[in-house]
């Protein structure tokens, strides 16, 4: 038995303390498909012994670390890596979780965007170039040579999309570099692609009977033209073939933390946006941006809210918890469509508990429901919460 692959029954109820992290706060890391799962009841909890005992299954992490219970596919989940503006180096953590990262054996890893440290009219062509070369040096090439391939989308700090007042883009440079870097075959991310026409910037490709949708993000308004094409392709039998669905983009439908509270750091019609989704069946959004991790859900939308790997972590709103860096893990049952989420605090290396976190999250366009509880848990205090910007 290696020292990073150990091996559980998994009970259908057990009792006790794992990692630090109670069973019962465990449960709840699972938890709602789009038909929404349920936890075991306390009965089961408390008399494991009269239930049946599932087959055995495969529990891996790195060595010294709580080890989740591995699904049909494991996503390993990182955003917003970069530093200080033009930096090409990364924070320890960032190498820290790169260089684990295989130990959890995921089958894909997927990052929400802010892969360099751009979007400053005063950065050269030769220090964008070299921030790629830095991300290359410190993330891409180890996940290459790891053989782990790599999904991701385009942030603010890697190739804004902002356009000037005649329509231009005015990080022009930043995307133009940023395509080369991507579309250079010694820098194959190793994804399967359905269509790469604009890649890096939208694209769409299939893994292990996932489809994933990537839009560009990188600013507050998708323009119309991007919304058609999503909808065409989420309509597409390729797409509604596949088990799963997953949409990645830089900012989040709805805020989360302090000072990303505002509209121009949420995604403009986040409502309509979301209920598109919703009709095309897709499964999870997966965000970077507010640099803090929420597990959420709104309508039949799960949203993976991630925080920052690199530097600026940030502080939830609704919430006293000090801010802190994440890398999640995500393991999907492709049968049940469910997920469950197994996330680290990268600074004390932990598994977050998701009841520490707030139940509900108010923003300036709606609320963001913990995944945990249903809309309909929600107490009338909750639900009369208002907006109170946190600046």
């Amino acid at each position: 038995m290696s020292l990073n692959r150990r091996r559980f029954l998994v009970l259908s109820g057990i009792g006790g303390v794992v990692g630090g992290l109670g069973l019962g706060a465990l449960a709840h890391q699972v938890l709602r498909g789009s038909s929404g799962a349920r936890t075991p009841s306390a009965s089961s909890l408390a008399n494991p012994a009269s239930q049946p005992v599932a087959a055995a299954k495969t529990a891996v992490a790195p060595e010294g670390l709580f080890a989740p219970v591995k699904g049909d596919v494991r996503l390993a989940v990182i955003s917003d890596l970069n530093s200080a503006y033009g930096s090409t180096d990364y924070d320890p953590e960032v190498d820290r979780a790169i260089a684990l990262l295989p130990g959890w054996e995921p089958d894909i890893v997927l990052a929400g965007g802010d892969m360099v440290a751009g979007q400053s009219p005063s950065l050269t062509t030769a220090q964008v170039k070299a921030m790629w070369a830095g991300f290359d040096r410190h993330v891409a090439a180890p996940l290459r040579r790891a053989k782990l391939p790599f999904g991701f989308t385009i942030g603010n700090h890697d190739a804004s999309g902002a356009l000037g007042i005649r329509g231009q883009f005015l990080f022009q440079n930043e995307r133009d570099l940023a395509s080369a870097y991507w579309n250079d075959p010694s820098h194959d991310p190793g994804l399967q692609f359905v269509d790469r026409a604009r890649f890096p910037f939208y694209y769409t490709f299939q893994h292990k009977e996932i489809f994933y949708l990537i839009w560009d993000a990188s600013t507050s308004r998708i323009p119309p033209e991007q919304l058609a094409w999503v909808e065409k392709t989420l309509a597409s039998p390729t797409a509604q073939a596949a088990k799963l669905r997953i949409v990645i983009g830089h900012l989040p439908l709805y805020a989360v933390s302090v000072g990303r509270d505002s509209l121009g750091e949420i995604l403009t019609d986040a409502d309509q946006l979301r209920q598109m989704l919703e009709r095309y069946r897709v499964h999870t959004y997966i965000s970077g941006h507010h640099h803090a991790y929420y597990p959420a859900h709104r309508g039949r939308l799960e949203l993976l809210h991630t925080s920052a790997l690199g530097s600026g972590p940030r502080q939830l709103l609704n919430s006293n918890l000090a801010p802190y860096k994440t890398l999640t893990i995500v393991d999907v049952n492709l049968i049940s469509q469910t997920t469950v989420y197994t996330t680290y605090n990268m600074g004390t290396m932990k598994v977050v508990d998701i009841k520490s976190l707030p139940r509900l999250i108010v923003g300036p366009n709606g609320r963001v429901v913990r995944r945990d509880i249903p809309e309909s848990e929600l107490t009338a205090e909750e639900q009369s919460l208002t907006f109170t910007p946190s600046s």
